[in-house]
């Protein structure tokens, strides 16, 4: 009989803890759901359902407020949910794809990302903008949007004010993108899949980039896609990277290397997806599931940011942005220029 009780004991635990964390996940599942709704079915589709949740998690904790009572679900889901959909992220992603726009297309888009990356941090660190919102910032506008934000966020414990202002930015500068860029093709003299490669190799957002090269050509589209999918493998070590760089050495202190576990699962995903052994039927599912959780995640973020300490932040991250986004168009289309 005594056997029995740890049991009982751990099931308790279990239930209370379960208690504890359903408020605030069902107030950000919900929150998640809407945003879905809002981009799907009514049409806001100039946004992603990641931006939309995190600007209605702002709205509500910055005017009615959020009670104690939903605190714990809410960190549950920045902790724990926000990791198991950039894990899922991998099931997007395929080896073969990226191979498939050939060696010109993949150095466009590498040199895209690794450039746009340390420039942004370079002109960060002269515009004096503090050295994790600048890597948030160059995370999301070299690689792919709120979701790379986000990785990178985890991976060097950014403060969710922080996480908040860049993926504002990254999503302004990605929908400005996905506005102009279907206006120049003629203008540029862009062949349908020199264009697509372009949108995918520097707009932001996958979604965007997707959306503005199938505006024009369906060429474009699938060509845009595919690049947009190379640039997303980048996460991975850039990822790892930041999480070894960020080991605090001062004074002579040293702590356990904090690398983001979660990344390797995400790289373990795309190697298990390259496989291709895997129902595609279950991997569409699993990819919308993913959608749901991230959204979700992001949701809980703006549920955790101060619009206050926002705005102590200052006009120097806009223009760290900007610059950004036009590094990235303008080098992307050189390197097409030259190589189609």
């Amino acid at each position: 009989m005594q056997a029995r009780f740890p049991k009982k004991s751990a099931a308790i635990r279990l239930q209370r803890w379960l208690l504890q964390i359903l408020p605030g996940v069902s107030l950000t599942a919900g929150l998640a759901f809407l945003a879905i709704l809002m981009r799907s079915h009514l049409g806001l589709n100039f946004f992603s359902s990641l931006t939309w949740a995190i600007l209605l998690g702002m709205l509500l904790r910055n005017t009615v407020g959020v009670a104690q009572v939903y605190q714990p679900g809410i960190t549950f889901c920045l902790k724990r949910i926000l990791k198991l959909g950039i894990i899922l992220l991998g099931m997007q992603l395929n080896l073969t794809q990226a191979i498939s726009i050939g060696a010109p297309g993949l150095f466009v888009a590498v040199t895209s990302v690794v450039s746009t990356f340390f420039f942004t941090c370079w002109i960060g660190q002269r515009l004096k903008v503090s050295k994790k919102l600048t890597q948030l910032i160059a995370g999301g506008t070299s690689i792919c949007g709120a979701a790379a934000v986000v990785a990178v966020g985890t991976a060097i414990d950014s403060s969710e004010e922080d996480t908040a202002y860049a993926v504002a930015l990254v999503t302004v500068f990605g929908a400005a993108s996905m506005l102009i860029y279907p206006l120049l093709p003629a203008l540029l003299d862009l062949t349908p899949q020199a264009y697509g490669l372009w949108c995918g190799a520097s707009i932001h957002e996958v979604v965007q980039a997707i959306a503005a090269a199938f505006e024009t050509n369906p060429l474009s589209g699938e060509v845009a896609t595919i690049a947009k999918l190379s640039r997303v493998m980048l996460l991975a070590p850039i990822t790892l990277l930041l999480g070894l760089s960020s080991v605090d050495r001062t004074a002579g202190k040293s702590r356990k290397l904090p690398i983001p576990w979660f990344v390797l699962g995400f790289i373990v995903l795309i190697l298990i997806n390259s496989l291709n052994f895997i129902p595609e039927t279950l991997r569409i599912a699993i990819v919308d599931f993913n959608q749901f959780l991230l959204t979700t995640a992001l949701a809980a973020m703006g549920l955790a940011t101060n619009i206050q300490c926002i705005k102590l932040l200052g006009l120097k991250p806009i223009y760290l942005g900007t610059m950004s986004w036009l590094f990235i168009s303008l080098v992307s289309l050189g390197l097409i220029k030259l190589l189609y």
